[in-house]
């Protein structure tokens, strides 16, 4: 038994909890109405205190004081309670969107999260993203996407995007496997940062990255006496003791002294434009890290990184919090003159900076164990809701694929077909996939690419069970001409086609090439298709070329027993197609070409 077989199943799981929080939130609810009345009857007491007291003269107004107090005491708990129930919500969601994931129609109903790590077509020179549908809507990263931050999706993204080594593979899967099973804290995680969205850290680290303004001891020095003498000035006007006239010289003074350091304290101010609720939501993540006891080796190191000389990262990033949200309240028109003529902007800029200098390499550590430990909460969260999905297994040596009952994450339950393949080894290294349309030829192209991309990334397949080598990827699933470029779809395919037969030479390729070369006729199709297979595979690669020309599946006759051939099949029942998506060995029997034509009303 693993330990996922130990765990709760998310299908008993996920409801429970669920309606735990729906009757949290309606007690909450209750609680609301409740603490609302009652504070309306404070205050209507204390109305009623106050005026009969100033102007009844029946009893003495300090009465007042009473309901005053108690209508304080109202708002704090109001307050902590609307809190409350915004976190209930917010968990509500969360199992509402898992288990929408689990039913397939997560994308309906808004349960996925961005759909790509960044601007929107960042990723569109992807070698195979496009191919594969991992960026954008409907995409596998979209699926996966359970972030709070900018650094985590594009941790996520990048692991989806960049193979691991067989280590750090190995290390992920274990960080994966404990936090599988951890559902409250994935939870709090995903509570986090009332009415937020993904935090922007982004601007922290640019921030980080910069250099600090570092200045010398003596300006801070000089700044904070100049604050101590407006004080005293101040206090001696107050008292008589000075004319008014001597401070408002004195402020002068101070202020042309200030404005010798103007372009540094704004340039400091200006970088450090991160909104509170984002250090909020940072402080808050840290927090939640920091208490979470860890066991295996990659979170603990997590863990360890989120520290400075003994203290903790989240107080060291709530100091910075702290010093950024005085810096905003300078600009609040009440407080802006107080702040103004004790220079406590210039001095909060120091301090700010002083930190800064102090910390910077520290934030990128922080931000980096952030990012990490939500991608790795990403993937356990996919674990979690998928119970049977098992860690693949990596192997050392020559390119290999075995996989059995392997399907594709992102189809409905009901619509998943599962098939066996194998490739490499003492398995064929190349199978030409022939059948008709909508048969389920890309489909398992796709499937097998997705299940690839994240094996490599170290999070579980959708199989009953996967061995792999470490292979490259390389795909022509989904290839379109280009008019600003002026090149034809063929021409686009070979340029692809180009790139992968290079891939091959700098190390092992798992190539999934669709309808190869189709835009071409049959003789140049035949003999170009047998050249770059036979490439590929004189190259270590392994791969599926699908194909409609059955010419093509010729192709294993010339290669022997490096090359088999498979197919899909369909039938005709009713007048309607229909599929049934297993993959059969051998070649297809027939086509459904001119049957389609004639279902949609084409005269043939």
């Amino acid at each position: 038994m693993t330990g996922a077989d130990r765990l709760p199943h998310p299908r008993d799981e996920y409801p429970r909890r669920l309606a735990e929080r729906i009757a949290a939130l309606a007690r909450g609810e209750r609680r609301h109405l409740a603490l609302s009345n009652a504070r309306l009857a404070v205050a209507a007491l204390f109305v009623f205190l106050l005026l009969f007291g100033v102007f009844g003269r029946r009893w003495s107004a300090a009465w007042a004081i009473v309901p005053a107090v108690a209508f304080a005491g109202l708002a704090i708990a109001h307050a902590l309670l609307l809190s409350e129930q915004e976190r209930r919500q917010r968990a509500r969601i969360f199992y509402e969107h898992g288990l929408a994931r689990m039913d397939g129609t997560w994308l309906s109903a808004g349960a996925g999260g961005r759909s790509e790590p960044g601007p929107p077509g960042r990723m569109a020179h992807h070698p195979y993203a496009s191919d594969l549908d991992l960026f954008g809507d409907g995409s596998l990263f979209q699926l996966l996407d359970t972030a709070r931050t900018e650094v985590g999706e594009q941790t996520l993204g990048r692991w989806l995007s960049s193979p691991a080594d067989p280590d750090e593979i190995r290390s992920r899967q274990e960080a994966v496997a404990e936090l599988r099973g951890r559902l409250d804290f994935r939870e709090a995680i995903a509570v986090l940062a009332a009415e937020a969205e993904v935090g922007r850290t982004d601007r922290l680290i640019a921030w980080a990255s910069s250099p600090p303004a570092a200045f010398a001891t003596g300006v801070r020095v000089l700044f904070a006496a100049c604050a101590v003498v407006t004080v005293a000035l101040a206090v001696a006007v107050f008292a008589d003791h000075v004319a008014i006239e001597w401070l408002g010289g004195w402020v002068f003074v101070q202020s042309a002294v200030a404005y010798a350091w103007k372009k540094p304290i704004e340039g400091v101010i200006a970088a450090v434009g991160t909104p509170e609720n984002d250090l909020l939501l940072l402080v808050a993540l840290l927090e939640r890290i920091e208490r979470e006891p860890f066991t295996t080796a990659r979170l603990a190191a997590i863990a360890g990184a989120l520290s400075t000389g003994g203290e903790p990262a989240s107080r060291t990033i709530g100091r910075l919090r702290g010093l950024v949200s005085w810096l905003d309240a300078t600009f609040n028109l009440l407080f802006a003159p107080v702040a103004f003529v004790v220079l406590l902007r210039s001095q909060l800029a120091i301090a700010i900076d002083r930190w800064h200098q102090a910390h910077r390499q520290g934030v990128l550590d922080w931000l980096r164990a952030v990012g990490e430990l939500e991608a790795l909460a990403a993937l356990a969260t996919f674990g979690y809701e998928h119970p049977a999905y098992p860690f693949p297994e990596i192997a050392d040596g020559p390119p290999i694929l075995e996989a059995a009952a392997l399907a594709h994450p992102l189809l409905a339950p009901e619509a998943i077909v599962p098939n066996d393949l194998a490739l490499g080894g003492s398995h064929p290294h190349v199978l030409i996939v022939s059948g008709s349309n909508m048969s389920g030829k890309s489909t398992l192209l796709r499937a097998v690419g997705v299940n690839v991309v994240l094996a490599l990334a170290g999070a579980p397949v959708c199989a009953r069970s996967l061995r792999l080598s470490m292979l490259r990827l390389g795909a022509t699933i989904r290839v379109d001409d280009s008019l600003q470029e002026g090149h034809s779809r063929f021409y686009a395919e070979i340029l692809r086609i180009r790139d992968v037969v290079r891939a091959a030479a700098e190390g092992p390729v798992l190539f999934l090439l669709d309808e190869i070369l189709h835009g071409t006729n049959s003789y140049d199709r035949r003999i170009g298709a047998e050249a770059i297979v036979q490439a590929l595979v004189r190259r270590g690669g392994i791969g599926l070329v699908t194909t409609h020309d059955l010419a093509l599946t010729e192709l294993t006759a010339r290669l022997g027993q490096a090359a088999a051939n498979v197919h899909f099949e369909d039938r005709l029942e009713d007048g309607r197609m229909v599929f049934d998506y297993r993959m059969r060995p051998g070649v297809v029997e027939r086509s459904n070409a001119l049957a389609l034509m004639r279902a949609v009303g084409i005269e043939i």
